[in-house]
């Protein structure tokens, strides 16, 4: 949850709400309605949870955003977006830097909460149709709070640079360099291949049947030579503690795990986070949800929440 102390009603962690109306005030001017102010909402949880990688953290920030601008004096802002994208950068920043350290005591590998297609309206339809791959969560995640929150804003969000320093608390000259040296680091981390979705999915749905046919000589087959599982259990379940690498190794465990869950357990397609993933299910319960990188023809990486913690928001 967001804490209340970060910053007060008039300041955005510390920042004057007069500094974020000046940063924004070269823009042109916004939605005001309430009816398209609300329409921001699936924006600006795209931006929190890139930041957060989490669901719930997410929507916390962007409602605390929401209660601070029906809060504001806003005879001076100009752009609704403009003011809420920075505000929420700004609580993204403080709760990210809290989250880290809670992360270093994490039991296993962290993985981002999945995210579900969600048909709650056309507009988080849409945003979840931009890229929310597991992939590039992962990527993020290398990087540093500020570093993250920089490059978000400005190369997916077209946050000017006033804007991204007054969210930061630095000039603008050291966020220019932040978010280049952000920038070369995704492109340097990303995926090397580029896989269509079509291709993507494919690959996945023959990796579900292999998984329903507890065939562990098609799954072998559908893996990379040196291919990761990763799986997130948090210590609140059963998952392992390091990365299993290898072909053989990964199809080996995934069929002695299926042998013992129990009968009710099944595995269908979903979409995860964008693209083609894996749900499983106990007795039509959420137990696992899966994501893959792949290259076209052979699964990179598989990577597997089972923390019932990520979960509760997906249970069916």
């Amino acid at each position: 949850m967001i804490n209340e102390n970060s910053c007060c009603a008039v300041t955005t962690g510390g920042v004057a709400t007069s500094d974020v109306m000046s940063a924004v005030g070269e823009r042109k001017i916004g939605m005001q309605t309430n009816e398209d102010i609300e329409k921001l909402r699936p924006r600006l949880f795209g931006l929190a949870y890139r930041v957060l990688g989490s669901r719930q953290e997410a929507e916390d920030v962007v409602q605390e955003a929401f209660l601070r601008w029906h809060g504001a004096e806003r005879g001076e802002i100009r752009s609704a977006e403009a003011w809420l994208v920075t505000v929420s950068s700004r609580l993204c920043l403080d709760r990210l830097r809290t989250l880290q350290t809670e992360r270093q005591r994490y039991v296993g590998p962290w993985l981002p909460e999945p995210l579900l297609a969600d048909e709650r309206s056309p507009d988080h339809a849409i945003e979840l149709a931009s890229d929310f791959s597991m992939a590039l969560l992962m990527v993020l995640q290398r990087l540093s709070a500020e570093e993250r929150v920089g490059f978000l804003m400005h190369d997916v969000f077209d946050c000017a640079y006033s804007e991204i320093a007054v969210a930061l608390g630095k000039s603008e000259a050291a966020c220019r360099q932040l978010v280049h040296r952000a920038r070369e680091r995704v492109r340097r981390d990303k995926p090397r291949f580029e896989v269509s979705d079509t291709a993507h999915r494919q690959l996945v749905e023959r990796y579900v049947k292999a998984v329903q046919e507890r065939d562990a000589e098609r799954i072998a087959e559908l893996l990379a030579p040196d291919a990761v599982f990763v799986s997130d259990g948090g210590g609140k379940t059963w998952a392992a503690l390091r990365p299993v690498t290898g072909a053989d190794r990964i199809a080996r465990m995934e069929v002695g795990v299926l042998a013992k869950l129990p009968q009710g357990f099944a595995v269908e397609l979903v979409n995860v986070n964008g693209q083609a993933g894996m749900i499983g299910k106990v007795d039509g319960r959420t137990h696992a949800v899966t994501s893959f990188m792949t290259a076209g023809l052979r699964i990179l990486s598989v990577m597997r929440v089972l923390n019932p913690e990520k979960l509760k928001l997906n249970h069916s």
